[in-house]
């Protein structure tokens, strides 16, 4: 969905289009942007921003506090218009979903027409816009789905998958944030057509057991399946170290740019009022790993995962060469009970 909770919040106060608007905290306090509206993101404002930043970067942006429940609403309205087309069907968070369309005689099995009409049937029934993308695999109808947002539409075939992935920034491969970005543009890797000139041996030394899957999605290839509502169980962000930290102090400097990295998942997920649980991961030099996790409820802050990384490095002060970060999520039932995007769809 474009926009999603800033969407539904437009439509029913239609006194506020053409406003920069922002759902999230209040920049007042520690609040953060869940969404922000497409006028206010011309101002440089984006999800996971600190609402105090993005108030100075557009003095007039109108904060309203979110209402989940609302959005629920909305995103189970969406939810049965892709019942109508499939059943099978992999929520992400909120305002997004894989659909596989595989097999489908509706519109003569075409994914083109059945994303149309999905998009068409949303406009109509929900007043709100959804972006599709439209590709073999669950990566490529990801990357897709981003292109032409606003109300966009974008069709990757078999065929055109080498062209478009050589150029494709290396930001766009799910998991790659800012850390990682850095450490890839270190060995001069900018592009998926940069990292298609690494072997998985090379992938797997540079970034640990993460390599093969990067080798696969530097060429577009995506073998997972579309898994019917399945339930995230965490969310997690780590770093494999070229050097490993010799300190705590050296730990705690990098603290800051995994928890930024998570933060941007945890507010993209919509799972934030599911979590249970914090947890920091140690892999040492020696290759044996430790964690130390924490019960926690509420939205977890830099100093609470500070302090769980202060525990477990004093109880083994040795050299690390990965941190890790990340929360565990209730086993209950999920508030994730709609969507957006599609794959094959």
């Amino acid at each position: 969905m474009d926009a999603f909770y800033a969407s539904v919040e437009l439509r029913d106060r239609p006194e506020l289009r053409g406003k920069p608007i922002a759902v999230g905290g209040s920049p007042d306090g520690r609040g953060v942007v869940a969404t922000a509206s497409y006028e206010a993101r011309k101002f440089g404002v984006r999800s996971a921003m600190a609402s105090a930043t993005a108030i100075r970067l557009c003095p007039q942006l109108i904060f309203i506090r979110p209402d989940f429940s609302k959005y629920k609403a909305a995103s189970k309205k969406v939810r049965e218009i892709f019942e109508r087309f499939s059943t099978k069907i992999q929520p992400l968070s909120l305002d997004e979903a894989y659909l596989d369309v595989t097999g489908s005689e509706l519109f003569g099995g075409s994914a083109t027409r059945i994303a149309e009409e999905i998009r068409r049937l949303i406009r109509e029934e929900t007043g709100l816009t959804a972006s599709a993308g439209v590709a073999p695999n669950k990566f490529l109808a990801k990357v897709a789905s981003d292109i032409n947002k606003p109300d966009g539409l974008k069709v990757i075939r078999p065929s055109e998958i080498d062209a478009f992935m050589k150029p494709l920034p290396i930001e766009k491969i799910w998991g790659v944030g800012k850390v990682t970005a850095r450490k890839m543009h270190s060995f001069g890797i900018r592009t998926c057509g940069d990292l298609q000139k690494f072997s998985v041996s090379q992938l797997r030394e540079m970034f640990g057991s993460w390599g093969p899957e990067l080798y696969d999605y530097a060429r577009g290839v995506d073998n997972r399946p579309v898994r019917e509502d399945r339930e995230r169980k965490s969310l997690s962000v780590e770093e494999t170290y070229s050097s490993d930290l010799l300190s705590l102090e050296a730990c705690l400097e990098k603290l800051p740019e995994l928890y930024d990295d998570w933060n941007e998942r945890m507010v993209r997920s919509g799972e934030s009022t599911r979590i249970r649980g914090i947890s920091v991961k140690f892999k040492y030099n020696d290759f044996k790993s430790m964690t130390r996790d924490r019960l926690f409820e509420g939205y977890p802050k830099l100093d609470d995962f500070r302090s769980l990384l202060i525990e477990g490095h004093n109880a083994r002060p040795d050299p690390i060469r990965l941190l890790g970060i990340g929360v565990k999520l209730d086993s209950g039932s999920s508030s994730r009970t709609a969507p957006g995007q599609m794959t094959l769809f």
